[in-house]
């Protein structure tokens, strides 16, 4: 019985979140997107699929303001918001 008391064999050891942790925006520099961010999901039932590019404002904020690290936002998943899809592409040149 003494055995399954014993919490010493096996130590947790804490790791940093996959992205890290970023500090707060105390000086409301992103204030304005985060509010129209939220307003959408608020009109939205919160369904952030419909508003992915307020999303995606609000985190070009924060990486312009250094309250989170530079990352590419293909990588963050809006790979589709940033390249045309091809048909749209093609249209846009017009004589």
């Amino acid at each position: 019985m003494s055995t399954a008391m014993n919490f010493g064999s096996k130590s947790f050891k804490p790791r940093a979140p996959d992205k890290g942790a970023f500090p707060l925006d105390h000086f409301g520099e992103c204030k304005a997107f985060k509010e129209t961010f939220m307003k959408c999901l608020r009109d939205n039932n919160f369904d952030n699929s419909q508003c992915r590019l307020q999303s995606k404002d609000y985190l070009e904020c924060r990486m312009e303001n250094q309250l989170m690290a530079q990352e590419p936002l293909t990588k963050l998943g809006f790979k589709d918001l940033m390249e045309p899809p091809p048909s749209q592409a093609d249209g846009d040149a017009e004589p």
